[in-house]
């Protein structure tokens, strides 16, 4: 082996380049280094056994490429590298932070102990038996409606709602307090209504009007 081959070994054992072309469903992508554009090579991925992610690069987006031996043919992305195109979407030294090429992100920052996710257009959680969701608050914001598509809801405590219309009938069970208004029943303003057909004395009315 030459002093030149042993050279361009070296070199190649560790080079840093922009990927030019990805095939998802392949896994595998092209990467310019200088002069030379690869031939199709896999990335590094976080986790790839039982448990497995998936990020694919994107072209232009700048790596470091590895070559076993140094021979190009062997190589693949280590990793990816901020550039002036792809700056960090981050500058805190704590935050875990994602941000997607649609401008939505992920972040959890643990100075702040806050998990934010914003910019996306629909969420979806399918648990087979059961969510849990526990805080001494809860807010939920929805600008035309909320839907509850169940045989039943269960309210263990008070319940205040600034109007409520009940569609198919129901129970009430227990003291009810009513005040401030009026309370109808058929037409009739059950608090203040006339009774005919009766004379004052002991006899009883033939009905409300």
């Amino acid at each position: 082996m030459t002093l030149n081959e042993l050279e361009r070994l070296i070199s190649n054992l560790l080079r840093v380049g922009v990927v030019e072309e990805v095939d998802t469903e392949k896994m595998v992508c092209r990467v310019r280094t200088g002069d030379i554009l690869t031939d199709w090579i896999r990335w590094g991925a976080d986790r790839a056994g039982a448990g497995r992610s998936w990020h694919a690069p994107v072209a232009g987006e700048q790596v470091i490429i590895g070559a076993v031996n140094g021979e190009l043919t062997t190589a693949f992305v280590l990793c990816s590298l901020y550039s002036d195109k792809n700056s960090a979407p981050s500058h805190s030294a704590q935050a875990m932070h994602k941000t997607f090429s649609d401008g939505a992100v992920i972040e959890y920052e643990p100075e702040t102990g806050e998990l934010t996710v914003t910019g996306i257009q629909k969420a979806t959680v399918n648990a087979a038996q059961k969510i849990d969701a526990t805080a001494p608050e809860v807010t939920v914001t929805a600008s035309t409606q909320i839907n509850f598509n169940t045989p039943k809801v269960v309210c263990s405590d008070n319940l205040t709602c600034a109007t409520l219309n009940v569609e198919k009938g129901g129970e009430m069970t227990g003291n009810i307090t009513h005040k401030d208004g009026q309370f109808s029943s058929n037409g009739v303003v059950v608090d203040n209504h006339s009774h005919g057909g009766v004379e004052r004395g002991g006899s009883w009315t033939d009905g409300i009007k």
